[in-house]
């Protein structure tokens, strides 16, 4: 039998959203000297055009094949690599660009099992900027900036087959995943500077003896994409606001009409004290209560510590909210 190759790809594109900075490190952004990131594309078609037009910060690209005869792997091989952006600082109208510090990239043997074989990739890096700092350990002053990484898997099975998962992940900054087809399939669900800030590099890195394990959340509609930047960049300016783990967000019952982007984090839906939904980054919600009595017909919860950003009803337009109304069916 001719022997048959299989080839597939799991993305990740590493991004730093609006607002995702704390403390004193937020004053560069505010003055404009650097930047957050627009949202990547929901498709990706040309990942390098990306790159050097300051679209991510680094992209995890791990591609892989298998080579199988009479219902067997006979080869397996990595294929993909990382891809690293650069900083852009401005001072003026003057605007510099300082390379990133890419990594080596990790890509762990081919594990090659009766039916399938199962890749694994880490690519991460830094900006090429010092940023020294006190950190509240060892060895309590850090020179260089902390590291951002994913590790991704990808499983190819005999029959060409595959699925991916996220294996591992800095905590900061978002991080979105493609698959083979590069659409947009996963978010990373949570954000902590501070905790990245401070702790993210040497042992603390899978460059030298952990990783971190990383919160996904479901891709949000794209209606709910296109009502999440009029909420962030419309006439009238969001309130954001920090959700504690455990805080409610609403509740049922109880009066309401402004609508809501999760920013950040995981929260849980329950109706009449069931749980029926999980939902997390970009998904836009109470919209139900603007259109009916004002009554919250839900109650959300947060399963991890949260951020959202807040607009009244009346901001947005009522046909996309009637449409976003429609296509949420979980109170029924």
């Amino acid at each position: 039998m001719a022997t048959q190759r299989f080839e597939s790809s799991v993305t990740a594109i590493s991004w730093i959203p609006s607002e995702a900075i704390t403390g004193p490190s937020k004053v560069p952004f505010g003055m404009g000297i650097t930047h957050y990131d627009d949202p990547p594309p929901d498709q990706i078609t040309d990942l390098e055009a990306l790159r050097t037009s300051d679209r991510f910060r680094e992209a995890n690209e791990l591609r892989a094949f298998i080579e199988v005869e009479d219902g067997k792997i006979v080869n397996a091989g990595h294929l993909g690599q990382g891809h690293i952006g650069a900083t852009t600082v401005r001072v003026g109208p003057a605007a510099m660009r300082f390379p990133a510090v890419h990594l080596p990239d990790i890509q762990q043997e081919p594990e090659i099992g009766e039916t399938s074989a199962r890749f694994v990739q880490t690519v991460g890096g830094r900006m090429g900027l010092p940023t020294p700092r006190p950190i509240p350990h060892k060895p309590f002053v850090q020179f260089w900036p902390s590291i951002a990484w994913t590790t991704l898997a990808l499983t190819i099975n005999v029959d060409g087959s595959s699925s991916h998962e996220v294996v591992g992940a800095s905590p900061f900054p978002r991080h979105w995943i493609y698959d083979d087809a590069g659409t947009l399939a996963e978010k990373s669900a949570t954000i902590d500077f501070g905790k990245w800030f401070n702790h993210s590099f040497g042992d603390r890195t899978p460059w030298g003896t952990q990783d971190s394990p990383a919160v996904v959340a479901a891709v949000e509609s794209a209606l709910e994409r296109s009502l999440s930047g009029a909420i962030m960049h419309g006439g009238k300016k969001p309130e954001i606001k920090t959700i504690a783990e455990g805080d409610t967000l609403v509740r049922q019952g109880e009066a309401g009409t402004d609508v809501y982007l999760i920013l950040d984090g995981m929260f849980v839906v329950e109706v009449d004290d069931k749980e029926v939904a999980e939902i997390g980054p970009g998904a836009v919600v109470g919209e139900r209560a603007s259109l009916r009595n004002g009554t919250r017909t839900a109650t959300l919860w947060a399963r991890t510590a949260a951020r959202v950003a807040a607009v009244p009803a009346d901001a947005l337009d009522p046909e996309a909210l009637s449409s976003l109304d429609a296509s949420h069916r979980r109170e029924e």
